[in-house]
């Protein structure tokens, strides 16, 4: 026993003796020699001193987290997978035209608050890559996010994202995501794609702070106007859905292509974003030394300037085409019958274009109140917006100029959350545009979680599709109020249940009556939404996860929602053999039958109508979500709901999207997700 001690006080004074002569070698695994570099001093201590390295954990693990922009949260990446739709492009929310990427309207209404310049087309936001979603993050070590997912009609889906520290201070990465889907209709494939890259920097004083991201959207989406009659969907020699005659484009012998992302017929909208906020701060400074060659320094911001550019530049376009010997001309009629437009029946080409450029130059200061919390600040800013739209008409220039400020206290005792920020247009092409924004939020305790209360009020011009300039506004009047929009919400939000009830006020609703016509509504529309949301454990290994909403309007009012709209999720979970984490069952999602909205190709607008009601059987899906470690994987049966056993067995009851638009049925779905960190 004295042996041993005698040989491991020895052993700790010699690699004391050696600690001060540089780094040392690291024993290898097995304990031997690691071999030395060839033409190496073989008289050196240093090359062949055997030393002994303190494991660091962190060489095991990644810390990494992000936060939006404007925003004081830092959050980390969300690893669950019993929610597929975390993963997947399209929001189980959204009413789209059956196939994946098609354009679409949420079910759970969310009004239209940008003030300022909005084109109006919105059909396909929920597959474009917006600057409130831009994150911005921070990471020890490298790390890469790959996703592949494989759907029948030979739908893909590919996205990946990089993002790395190789300084404390500063982080850089990059995003990418891509759709393809050529759909189970004749023109009806859709082909978007979008990037990011991003990166963020703090000066090793604390005193210079920089965000910068590039942004790009490309939605090409083809358009066949729907069905030209339901009753093709009651015979089976149309079970192949390839063979229904369609609206718009050539209806004859068809084949899906994923690597064809041409469009002949349809929408192909592009945008590009350069985003760049610089900020300076003078305050208190301070440094803390780690050790002998290392000083952490500190700063309390006392005001802040900051400078923020944005250039935008977007295009919406609708494009229809001849292509080869499919047909000799456009169809004539149609354009008569649907947009009261005359086409010379000898004509190969119709297109409409809406261009914009905006070069926005923000100026703002930030007030701390106080210097050990900077969740409390005051901003007073200005902005100027130059902007320049091409039309059919001619190109057209116009300006903008923006008073805003804003108040945010984030207790440093982390339970109350205050926020109330305002912009005004002072002048320009939307002077007397305003938004007022206010929240308060209060966290009682871990089993009571928070509750908040928000308050928005909006003061906007219609969107410029709306004004006799565009393009799109086929002879529509152009003098329109402005509208005017007030939301009341209440959350509550714990562990055992999230409760959320919302009132929406509109006036002077802007919106299509049809294929082309527009009006506003001048009554007071009133929207009352109450949703819940919670997970209810069955068992030991059961769960389910149920939500539900229901929105209640006035009956004369042009939205149309379904009263109720529910998800459920009944899922056999848990952890098996150390490293499986599994989550497989059925979800269903349902909603009660509501006229739901008729959709203009042209325009790429939905409008309500009155004479078909949307009545359809309940959305089931079975899946089975795994995770080993870092690799996920999902596999999915949808549409289960339209089996038919009328005629023999199928899966031929679809359920409808909007009149004449029909969703698939069965699908099957294949993905995977592998995380790097290098």
């Amino acid at each position: 026993m004295n042996k041993l001690l005698l040989t491991f006080l020895l052993a700790l004074l010699y690699n004391n003796c050696f600690s001060q002569e540089g780094k040392p070698v690291s024993v290898t695994p097995d304990n031997s020699l690691p071999e030395r570099r060839a033409g190496t001093n073989s008289g050196s201590a240093k090359k062949d001193t055997i030393g002994f390295e303190h494991r660091n954990d962190a060489k095991d693990s990644i810390s990494i987290s992000f936060r939006y922009l404007d925003s004081l949260r830092s959050l980390r990446l969300d690893t669950s997978i019993n929610d597929f739709y975390k993963y997947y492009a399209v929001p189980y929310t959204l009413q789209y035209l059956g196939n994946s990427g098609a354009a679409g309207y949420s079910l759970i209404f969310s009004p239209i608050t940008k003030t300022g310049i909005d084109a109006g087309f919105h059909a396909f936001d929920a597959y474009r890559y917006i600057i409130e979603t831009t994150r911005f993050f921070k990471t020890t070590k490298p790390f890469t996010q790959l996703s592949y997912q494989l759907g029948s009609g030979k739908e893909q889906m590919i996205k990946v994202i990089h993002t790395q520290n190789p300084r404390p201070n500063l982080n850089f990465g990059f995003e990418y995501r891509l759709l393809n889907a050529p759909g189970f209709f004749v023109n009806q494939n859709t082909n978007h794609s979008n990037y990011r890259l991003f990166s963020n920097y703090q000066g090793k004083r604390k005193r210079y702070a920089a965000y910068f991201f590039i942004m790009g959207n490309s939605i090409k989406n083809s358009e066949n106007g729907g069905m030209t009659g339901n009753t093709y969907l009651d015979t089976p020699i149309y079970n192949r859905r390839f063979a229904i005659p369609v609206n718009l484009s050539f209806s004859k012998a068809y084949t899906p292509n994923p690597f064809n992302s041409f469009v002949s017929t349809g929408n192909k909208d592009k945008d590009f974003t350069f985003f760049l906020r610089q900020s300076y701060d003078i305050g208190k400074k301070d440094s803390v030394e780690i050790n002998d060659s290392t000083t952490e320094y500190l700063f309390f911001s006392k005001l802040r300037f900051q400078h923020t550019f944005t250039y935008t530049n977007s295009n919406f376009t609708y494009i229809d085409t001849v292509l080869g010997n499919q047909r000799l001309a456009l169809d004539s009629a149609l354009y008569q019958d649907w947009y009261d437009t005359s086409i010379r029946k000898s004509r190969t080409l119709f297109q409409l274009t809406d261009a914009w450029k905006i070069i926005s130059n923000d100026f703002s200061i930030l007030q701390f109140p106080d210097t050990k919390n900077s969740g409390q600040y005051l901003l007073a800013g200005a902005k100027l917006e130059n902007i320049r739209g091409s039309f059919s008409s001619g190109t057209k220039t116009f300006y903008n100029i923006i008073l805003h400020g804003e108040y945010r206290n984030k207790t440093r005792n982390k339970l109350w959350d205050i926020l109330a920020r305002g912009e005004f247009y002072l002048n320009g092409i939307n002077s007397g545009d305003y938004s007022a924004y206010a929240t308060l939020s209060r966290f009682f305790s871990k089993r009571w979680g928070n509750v908040s209360l928000l308050f928005h009020n909006v003061n906007r011009s219609p969107s410029y599709i709306f004004n006799s300039n565009s393009s799109f506004n086929f002879g529509n009047s152009g003098s329109l109020a402005k509208e005017n929009i007030t939301t009341i919400k209440a959350t509550a939000d714990n562990p055992y249940i999230s409760l959320s009830a919302a009132n929406y006020f509109i006036t002077n609703y802007t919106y299509f009556t049809g294929y082309y016509k527009t009006t506003q509504f001048s009554r007071i529309i009133n929207i009352l939404q109450l949703s819940a949301s919670r997970k209810f454990r069955i068992s030991k290994r059961w769960n389910l996860y149920s939500e539900a909403n229901v929105q209640l309007t006035d009956a004369a009012s042009p939205i149309r929602l379904p009263l109720v709209f529910t998800r459920n999720r009944l899922a056999y979970e848990g952890v098996f053999f150390k490293n499986l984490n599994l989550s497989s069952g059925l979800e269903v999602r349902y909603y009660t039958p509501f006229k739901a909205y008729d959709y203009s190709p042209v325009m790429g607008q939905f409008f309500p109508q009155d004479s078909i009601t949307i009545s359809n059987r309940p959305d089931i899906n079975a899946f089975m979500h795994f995770r080993i470690r870092s690799f996920t994987g999902f596999i999915r049966l949808e549409n289960l709901n339209s089996v038919d056993f009328a005629g023999g067995f199928g899966f031929t009851r679809s359920n409808f999207a909007a009149p004449h638009y029909i969703y698939p049925g069965l699908l099957t779905r294949f993905g995977i997700q592998w995380n790097f960190v290098n």
